[in-house]
């Protein structure tokens, strides 16, 4: 059943809560909802203490590695991590004491899914798809959500769907190339989704009740959606229109990251309850 996923948003170094569409290189456009004066391994330990497993901690670019560490380090084992992960490194932050390792990026090279890449990555982490998280954060592009990528500044050739062939025109073809197809292909490969729709990412405005009504449909692993939560009563919405397939993280409207919409202690006992 659908549970609360507490995440660690890593930028700079420190714990803060973003604007995901404002999320780029540009520094005078980035809009911060909460810069966090307690460290990541305050954090993970909390959420320790209350059995909060599979929280993700997100490097939000540079800067993040020695942060991201002391959360690993605070709970070993049991927190994902994200944010830069590739084939190189991948094996690296296992080793390191994360549960898990999430991929975006790195299987896009010029924004084109690459089959080869994430048989690469799964390989460097023993062939292990339960240590293996794909990051399907997107975007709405008319009726359709696109996997983004480059702190969510670019969207790539790959569509969010169960499995069927979408079109879109090419810019360099006058021809249509098909979407890859995703979720249904994808789930071979991996032990979880997680979604961030970035446009509603630290806006608290609500959650975007179609992509998550789809994603209970369409995903027959476990899946954490992040984007818009404003108050409790999300979890339930959640648990409702996804048949309780799709977990949810709050993070700008937690008390705990100076939001005033959701009580951290009120997730905590949710979890309890659905348990």
């Amino acid at each position: 059943m659908t549970k609360f996923r507490p995440c660690i948003d890593l930028h700079s170094g420190q714990v803060k809560q973003i604007v995901g569409g404002t999320l780029n290189n540009e520094s005078a456009k980035l809009r911060v909802n909460h810069v966090s004066g307690l460290p990541a391994s305050h954090f993970a330990s909390l959420y320790r203490e209350h059995g909060l497993g599979g929280a993700h901690v997100i490097m939000l670019g540079p800067g993040n590695e020695v942060a991201a560490q002391e959360a690993l380090s605070a709970w070993p084992g049991a927190l994902q991590i994200g944010g830069g992960i590739t084939e190189a490194n991948a094996k690296l932050w296992i080793d390191r004491g994360a549960e898990k390792v999430i991929v975006t990026s790195f299987l896009f090279p010029e924004a084109r899914f690459s089959m080869s890449r994430l048989k690469g990555i799964l390989e460097a982490v023993g062939g292990d798809k339960t240590k293996l998280v794909i990051d399907l954060s997107c975007r709405k592009s008319g009726h359709k959500w696109v996997v983004a990528m480059n702190k969510w500044q670019t969207l790539t050739d790959t569509e969010v769907n169960k499995g069927k062939v979408a079109m879109r025109s090419c810019r360099m073809h006058l021809a249509k190339e098909p979407y890859i197809e995703t979720i249904g292909m994808l789930e071979a490969y991996c032990s979880e989704f997680l979604v961030h729709a970035a446009d509603r990412e630290g806006l608290q405005k609500g959650i975007d009740e179609d992509l998550v009504r789809r994603l209970g449909e369409w995903c027959n692993l476990p899946v954490t959606y992040a984007g818009g939560g404003k108050d409790t009563e999300d979890l339930n919405l959640v648990k409702d229109i996804s048949k309780g397939k799709v977990d949810l993280t709050i993070g700008s409207a937690l008390d705990i990251f100076g939001g005033d919409g959701v009580k951290f202690s009120e997730c905590v006992i949710w979890n309890r309850e659905d348990m």
